[in-house]
């Protein structure tokens, strides 16, 4: 297996340089049975994960959603997952190692991150569910030291404080859901919503009347 680079295109423009991020992908061999590739019971599904002419003309090769770096020496490392990335402020944001940096400052509690859409602002604001079933998190802490651990673009935007998070039958966050709702407090009626304020870089209360504001841009993200 190998990185393989997304943005290049061809047989020869497909291997990662070290310490360029690419996809973690297998050769296929269809006579060698630990390299076959036997896919999903969705064909169409199975055949997305599915790249060709990669290091030569004809092969074939599976994506398994893994982002790597590798160094000089060819050792591998995991940065991230397809899909876990969302831009903002021109700047991809990594949800996992925004999750890290707030499940460290916040004392160790279940945090999911994602990106979600704000009305005519490019791109998607970050947004951190927080399970926090006591309401104990002092968030004017976790903004202070997210701050001094994270870049601007990465902090999130929106604060979410949940009694619980669902997770996948492989124990992932689910993220889906979370998304759709976003950060209208008209679909989420359980959970206390805060924005990042710029000006003070606190996190303040998000109602109706805050949404409405976000969403006609009278307060600025």
């Amino acid at each position: 297996m190998a990185p393989f680079n997304e943005r290049a295109s061809g047989p020869f423009g497909c291997i990662a340089q070290p310490n360029e991020p690419g996809v973690f992908i297998g050769k296929i061999a269809l006579n060698n049975p630990s390299r076959e590739y036997l896919g999903y019971v969705d064909k169409a599904a199975s055949e997305k994960k599915i790249v060709r002419d990669v290091f030569t003309h004809g092969d074939q090769a599976f994506i398994s959603g893994d982002i790597l770096v590798a160094d000089e020496l060819g050792y591998l490392y995991f940065r991230d997952r397809t899909g876990d990335t969302f831009r903002w402020r021109g700047e991809n944001v990594s949800t996992t190692e925004v999750e890290a940096a707030v499940s460290r400052v916040a004392d160790q509690r279940d945090a999911v991150v994602y990106g979600v859409e704000v009305p005519n602002v490019e791109g998607r604001a970050g947004m951190c569910g927080v399970v926090d079933p006591e309401g104990t998190l002092d968030l004017e802490e976790m903004s202070r030291a997210l701050a001094r651990d994270l870049p601007a673009y990465a902090r999130p935007v929106f604060i979410r404080r949940m009694a619980s998070v669902d997770l996948t039958g492989t124990f992932k966050m689910k993220k889906v859901e979370l998304q759709k709702e976003g950060f209208d407090p008209s679909l989420i009626k359980k959970d206390k919503l805060y924005y990042l304020d710029v000006k003070s870089g606190s996190y303040l209360p998000l109602g109706p009347e805050e949404y409405e504001k976000i969403v006609n841009g009278k307060i600025r993200l």
